[in-house]
C-alpha cells in the first residue's frame, strides 16, 4: 500500500457502483404516476456515484454492511436480489444501521432532488435557487415569541 495514500483518493470499485445503485432504487423507485424518474436512474446513479466518489472511504463500509446483511437475511447480494427483496433489505438495513445508512439515505436524495427532471414533476422550475431566489408565503412571526421572550444562551 502507498504510503501517500488518503482515502479520500480511492474511487467507488465496480461493484460498489452497482451496489450504491441498486440501493438509490429502492430508496426512491421511479414513479409512472407522477412522471418523476428512480434514483437508480442512469443519469441519477451517475450524479449519485460521482458524489460519493469523493467520500468512498466513508461509503465504502456503508456498502459494505449492506450487502453483508443482504447476504445473511436473502442469501444473495443486494444488487442482485429484485425490487421486493432490495425493500425489504434496506428497510433492515436502515433500522439496524441507522448510523451507516443515514449519510447513504442523504446522498441520494440529495442528487435525486437536484435532478432537473425531478423538480419538474414537483411542478418546480428547474434551476438553483439563487440568484433569483424563491418567493415564501409569509408565516407566523408569533410563533417565534418563546423564543425571543428566552435569556440569552452564550457558550
Amino acid at each position: 500500500m502507498r504510503d501517500d495514500f488518503i482515502s479520500s483518493d480511492r474511487g467507488l470499485s465496480g461493484a460498489e457502483r452497482e451496489l450504491l445503485r441498486s440501493f438509490a432504487g429502492a430508496v426512491i423507485p421511479a414513479s409512472a404516476e407522477y412522471g418523476a424518474p428512480g434514483a437508480d436512474d442512469e443519469a441519477i446513479a451517475a450524479d449519485i456515484v460521482e458524489s460519493a466518489t469523493g467520500s468512498a472511504g466513508e461509503v465504502a463500509p456503508s456498502l459494505a454492511a449492506l450487502d453483508a446483511l443482504s447476504r445473511d437475511r436473502q442469501g444473495a447480494g443486494f444488487a442482485t436480489l429484485d425490487a421486493a427483496g432490495r425493500l425489504a433489505v434496506a428497510e433492515a438495513f436502515r433500522g439496524a444501521h441507522r448510523e451507516l445508512a443515514a449519510p447513504l439515505i442523504a446522498l441520494v436524495a440529495q442528487c435525486y432532488y437536484r435532478d432537473e427532471r425531478v423538480m419538474a414533476s414537483l411542478g418546480m422550475e428547474p434551476r438553483p435557487p439563487y440568484p433569483d431566489g424563491f418567493e415564501l408565503e409569509q408565516g407566523d412571526w408569533s410563533l417565534l415569541d418563546p423564543v425571543r421572550r428566552r435569556e440569552r444562551l452564550y457558550r
